[in-house]
């Protein structure tokens, strides 16, 4: 499909309440609240002993997404960045607002078709869009998601709350995002087409672990989701937390596409730490909540992974190899601004 800042309009694009009403207000189907998009505002009660959690983040063509991208799976980050969020504070997603800002030669199809990606996502993870706003812009094409989901009253998981003595934890594998974005700027070459495929996926569909969020209320003592890489996010929850942190970089786990491309340059392991986009969760626990931690990996079928250890704050922030041996936070892609 053309990308949308250089399209020709595709034919005559309806007007903004149009546009709403035949391509968006679908979207709405089951949302009672959301008054099919014909109203001012929405309306939402959380459930009863229920507190809400919002989270915003906004895509920009070119920076986010590469304005080639297939506009279904535009959407479907868009939406996803956002459940991952809500997952991380261990929310249940519920609805969502969407703002979207039209360049003139974004086509009546690429709408159409980022909207069926939106359409299918809600299908899988129980979410409807509830309200937002379209506008046009000179460019460059903007989209911003704010998702809504619901937390018991006390238990949402926030950054703050690592304490010594805990262990780290990650699921999934760590660096796939950030690889896939190489593989499509054509920076990762050699790999099979079956791993380059695997990594481009990863990268432009992420997986927000939307169910091993919510199970770890009660277990997680501190959590975010892996969007700035592995050591910078670390590095936010020991921020916040006062805390210290060492991560045993064998431990880290990878995808076979990710060994393939490491066997191929080890200086890989620089973006496989730090490059992001991988949007799986980063969380701590105390040593007591491994057996509920395995319990939970066996239960959703999604793979996590003790990685390192919570310190005292004067320890810093480190990396080991297997021989206990520290790494350079800076061949490791680490940043602190």
């Amino acid at each position: 499909m053309v990308p949308p800042d250089k399209a020709d309009g595709g034919g005559k694009r309806p007007g903004e309440f149009e546009l709403i009403e035949k391509i968006f207000a679908p979207l709405t189907v089951g949302a009672d609240g959301a008054y099919a998009l014909k109203d001012d505002a929405a309306l939402y009660r959380p459930a009863s002993g229920c507190e809400t959690v919002l989270t915003v983040d906004a895509m920009v063509a070119g920076v986010h997404f590469l304005p080639e991208d297939p506009p279904e799976g535009v959407a479907r980050k868009l939406l996803r960045v956002n459940l991952s969020d809500l997952a991380a504070k261990g929310a249940v997603p519920r609805g969502y607002l969407l703002t979207t800002v039209w360049t003139e030669g974004t086509s009546l199809e690429w709408i159409e078709a980022f909207a069926s990606g939106l359409g299918n996502d809600q299908v899988r993870y129980g979410v409807t869009l509830w309200g937002g706003d379209t506008v046009k812009t000179p460019g460059p094409l903007t989209l911003s998601l704010t998702a809504i989901g619901e937390v018991a009253e006390g238990q949402m998981i926030r950054r703050g709350g690592a304490r010594p003595g805990d262990d780290l934890y990650i699921t999934g594998t760590v660096g796939d995002g950030g690889l896939g974005l190489m593989v499509l700027q054509d920076k990762l070459r050699g790999l099979n087409a079956e791993d380059a495929a695997f990594l481009s996926r990863r990268y432009r569909e992420p997986d927000p672990r939307t169910d091993v969020g919510p199970r770890l209320c009660g277990v997680a003592h501190a959590a975010l989701d892996v969007s700035d890489g592995l050591m910078a996010d670390l590095g936010h929850i020991c921020e916040v937390s006062g805390v210290g942190a060492r991560v045993e970089m064998d431990l880290v786990p990878l995808s076979e596409a990710a060994r393939a491309a490491l066997e191929m340059d080890e200086d890989l392991v620089a973006q496989i730490a730090g490059g992001g986009d991988d949007y799986e969760i980063l969380f701590t626990a105390p040593a007591e909540k491994a057996g509920a931690i395995a319990d939970i990996a066996a239960e959703t079928g999604v793979p996590v992974t003790r990685i390192g250890s919570i310190l005292r704050a004067d320890k810093g922030l480190s990396t080991v190899d297997g021989s206990g041996r520290q790494i350079p936070l800076k061949q490791l892609g680490y940043r602190h601004f």
